[in-house]
């Protein structure tokens, strides 16, 4: 495996400092068999951006998303969030088109719509998404289109270009959807989404289930009761996963030491971080790193 290890926190990239998509709220670029990363995005990062990627053709480099490893496949549509961690073991080359928008970019009027498509709510954690033919061709249509309007100067062609992206993330939302099916959302189901979302916002400084039911406006025995009906998994555990979750990057993808590691995920003692980590893993944090190294290099 070959991925650079860094001592320092892993990086956070805005869209505007991007090398190759930069751009300031909305970014468009074709590749044509270019590098998609230099040298220097070869390290574990995150990005304050969505990127989609439509991959036309290439030859399946590996790249990683969080904890899970992708084969790089033609004909597929990649979707990357903001916050998760990313990293591509190769730079080889690929053709096809990539996209980037900030969240500020859809809270302009005209895409606060596009906010509440499963695309970009990515209930499932989703990344990849397969493509028949008829898709390929829809997708090579409307991206054509919205590369023209994004290249263009003249009147209205912001507003075409909001109204061509609505269609293809609505595109992509029903095939998320077919893919990665689920229910109808409900109230019950709408808090279990919400106290999700308070985890991903505040979970190096909130550990407690009452800390959330207080940030939800609730109390802590009705936010328990309805995100254990909802997931079958008590409220105390999808915070306890999610702080598991961020120290097996840090264990995995830096070398940053077991201090600093405890201390940014609001733990006050690293002999009380190693036992949590090892009720919730069966492993301490050494052995977690030394593992999964010896598994993947």
């Amino acid at each position: 495996m070959h991925i650079q290890e860094i001592e320092q926190p892993i990086p956070f990239y805005k869209l505007e400092n991007d090398p190759i998509i930069g751009g300031k709220l909305f970014s468009m670029i074709n590749f044509e068999g270019m590098l998609t990363h230099e040298s220097e995005l070869l390290i574990p990062h995150r990005n304050d951006f969505y990127l989609l990627v439509f991959a036309r053709r290439g030859n399946g480099a590996r790249h990683w998303v969080d904890m899970t490893p992708y084969h790089f496949r033609e004909k597929s549509f990649y979707v990357f969030v903001p916050n998760q961690l990313i990293v591509k073991e190769e730079p080889k080359p690929i053709w096809g088109t990539a996209m980037a928008f900030t969240k500020e970019f859809l809270t302009l009027q005209q895409n606060t719509s596009l906010t509440r498509l499963p695309l970009i709510q990515n209930p499932a954690n989703a990344h990849e998404i397969l493509l028949n033919d008829q898709d390929i061709e829809f997708m090579e249509d409307i991206l054509g289109r919205i590369y023209k309007e994004h290249t263009s100067t003249g009147s209205w062609h912001q507003q075409m270009l909001s109204a061509y992206l609505s269609v293809l993330l609505t595109y992509l939302s029903r095939l998320y959807t077919e893919q990665f099916e689920s229910e109808p959302a409900s109230v019950d189901k709408n808090l279990l989404k919400r106290f999700q979302e308070a985890i991903e916002s505040h979970f190096p400084a909130m550990h407690q289930v009452s800390e959330y039911a207080s940030v939800l406006n609730m109390s802590a025995g009705h936010l328990s009761e309805v995100v254990k009906a909802q997931s079958g998994r008590p409220a105390i555990t999808h915070i306890h996963e999610r702080l598991v979750l961020e120290a097996r990057r840090m264990l995995f993808h830096t070398q940053r030491s077991l201090k600093d590691i405890t201390y940014d995920l609001g733990f006050s003692d690293v002999s009380y971080f190693i036992r949590f980590f090892k009720r919730e893993t069966g492993q301490t944090p050494a052995a977690y790193r030394m593992s999964i190294r010896e598994m993947y290099h």
